[in-house]
């Protein structure tokens, strides 16, 4: 949109009208892109935390599972030396 010229210089913003609605529009394209930044980082940071914990449980699976091992070893070694 173009706006008067100013009589003998100055500022053109002080003969321009301003424009609400393109303000609005990118102060809220502004907004929605910095939520949606904000949003993809939270979700790396959750993807990171059930990478943690799905470790966690598969070494919670296998420490079970070595120990139920080794006392089945034990019991088969008992048994072999009585």
């Amino acid at each position: 949109m173009e706006g008067r010229k100013p009589p003998g210089g100055g500022s053109r913003f002080l003969y321009d009208s301003f424009d609400a609605t393109a303000a609005r529009i990118e102060a809220n394209e502004r907004v929605a892109e910095e939520r949606w930044t904000g949003l993809e980082r939270r979700l790396g940071q959750i993807e990171v935390a059930l990478d943690r914990l799905e470790r966690r449980i598969w070494m919670a699976v296998y420490g079970a599972l070595i120990f139920m091992l080794a006392q089945g070893a034990g019991l088969i070694v008992d048994s072999l030396l009585k």
